[in-house]
Formats: C-alpha cells, sequence, structure tokens
C-alpha cells in the first residue's frame, strides 16, 4: 500500500495546510485529504505542484508498505 509522507515534508518547513495550499495552488481539501492519508488518488498536476512549492521529489511524498508491515 502507497502512505502519504506529506505531513513529514509540511513538518520540516513548518507549514500549515493553508502554507501549502497557498504555495503550491492546490486546494486545501486536497491537501488535508493527502495529509491524513485519506486520498485515494492524486492527478499528476497535483502531485507536480505538491514537489515544487515543497521542493522534493515524489518519493519525499510518499512511500510503499507491504500489507504485512501495517499497523
Amino acid at each position: 500500500m502507497i502512505e502519504w509522507r506529506l505531513h513529514i515534508k509540511m513538518a520540516e518547513k513548518r507549514w500549515r495546510i493553508a502554507d501549502l495550499a497557498k504555495a503550491s495552488g492546490v486546494s486545501r481539501e486536497t491537501i488535508r485529504k493527502l495529509y491524513n492519508g485519506k486520498a485515494i488518488g492524486v492527478e499528476m498536476e497535483t502531485l507536480n505542484r505538491l514537489c515544487k512549492a515543497l521542493e522534493c521529489q515524489p518519493g519525499d511524498l510518499m512511500v510503499y508498505v507491504p500489507d504485512k508491515e501495517r499497523l
């Protein structure tokens, strides 16, 4: 399963959801879903905007965790 690590990158910058929304142009609701791991999918343009705003790579925002390792 893919797990989002957006909250980690945001914490490194000490950004809130509103800060990232303003910097990226991505809606607060979309960021909130990603932040809380509730998103079902993400568009490439959204991922591009988040990476640009956070100055990171896609792999910094998500990680694959095999099902047996999940809590």
